[in-house]
């Protein structure tokens, strides 16, 4: 596993491969097609804000001048005390299967946990993305339990996974 990937801004040119992981069945991989959808409200984002709000944010992980993917995070208020972040990825199918998925997750990690006063940070996924729990697990994410029936793909509903890494968790 190579350790020169990065995290860095989304800028114009990244907009096309953020949307066709989005609107792309060949190229979304089998968890994250979820229909096809309109992805301009991805542009008119990045045109008032960069992608980086303090609610959301989205950042490309890239390795030299190559695009692997990308990471989004949003902010969850669970009482009027208290947020966290839940944060998603998703990588072009040429870089799955490397590890990168996993520098990612540890990446977007450690950038949230400097740049927020946020305490924990969650991921979710489907209980049959074995990949991608092993990436968040090894990322040092802690499996928390099976969410039953939570996601609706291809026609069925899908039971999900939740992971959570806190701030005061050992570092991996």
């Amino acid at each position: 596993m190579s350790e020169d990937v990065a995290l860095r801004p989304v800028r114009e040119d990244d907009l096309a491969t953020i949307e066709d992981l989005q609107v792309n069945p060949e190229r979304t991989g089998e968890f994250a097609w979820f229909g096809w959808r309109d992805v301009r409200a991805w542009r008119r984002r990045w045109e008032e804000n960069g992608l980086l709000h303090p609610e959301q944010g989205t950042l490309m992980v890239v390795r030299a001048a190559e695009s692997l993917g990308f990471v989004t995070w949003r902010t969850i208020h669970r009482t009027t005390a208290s947020t966290n972040l839940s944060i998603g990825i998703g990588m072009l199918p040429e870089a799955r299967g490397h590890g990168y998925g996993t520098q990612a997750h540890r990446l977007i990690a450690r950038y949230l946990f400097a740049h927020t006063l946020v305490h924990r940070i969650e991921a979710d996924t489907e209980v049959e993305n074995i990949a991608e729990q092993r990436a968040l697990e090894k990322a040092g994410f802690v499996r928390e339990g099976v969410t039953r029936s939570c996601a609706w793909r291809d026609g069925a509903w899908r039971d999900g996974v939740t992971y959570s890494l806190l701030r005061t968790d050992p570092p991996v």
